[in-house]
C-alpha cells in the first residue's frame, strides 16, 4: 500500500520560509503528477502546487512566485519550498497524485506562519 509521508512544517514569522517534503513510497511516483494540498481550519482542502512526471508545475493564484514544487524521482520525494509566508497560508499541508487518487492520505504538516 502506498504511503504519503509529509514532513517540514513548523511555527515561522511573516516573511519566512519553510522547505515541506513529501516521501512517497510504492512504485507510483515516478509516473505521476503530484500535487501539495492544503487544508485551513473551517476550510476545504485545496491544492496548492502541483508537478508533473515530467517536472510541468502549476501553482494556485495565491501562492505564485513565493512557493516552488520540485520533485527527485531517485528519492520518490516531493519538495515544496516557501518563501516570503503569511498569515494566510497558515494551514496542514498534504501531499497526494494530481489530481488526488491515492484515498489514504498523509497525517500532513502542521504550517503556522504567526509573529
Amino acid at each position: 500500500q502506498v504511503q504519503l509521508v509529509e514532513s517540514g512544517g513548523g511555527l515561522v514569522q511573516p516573511g519566512g520560509s519553510l522547505r515541506l517534503s513529501c516521501a512517497v513510497s510504492g512504485s507510483i511516483f515516478s509516473i505521476n503528477a503530484m500535487g501539495w494540498y492544503r487544508q485551513a481550519p473551517g476550510k476545504q482542502r485545496e491544492l496548492v502546487a502541483a508537478v508533473t512526471s515530467g517536472r510541468t508545475t502549476n501553482y494556485a493564484d495565491s501562492v505564485k512566485g513565493r512557493f516552488t514544487i520540485s520533485r527527485d524521482n531517485a528519492k520518490n520525494t516531493v519538495y515544496l519550498q516557501m518563501n516570503s509566508l503569511k498569515p494566510e497560508d497558515t494551514a496542514v499541508y498534504y501531499c497526494n497524485t494530481y489530481p488526488p487518487r491515492l484515498p489514504r492520505w498523509g497525517q500532513g504538516t502542521q504550517v503556522t506562519v504567526s509573529s
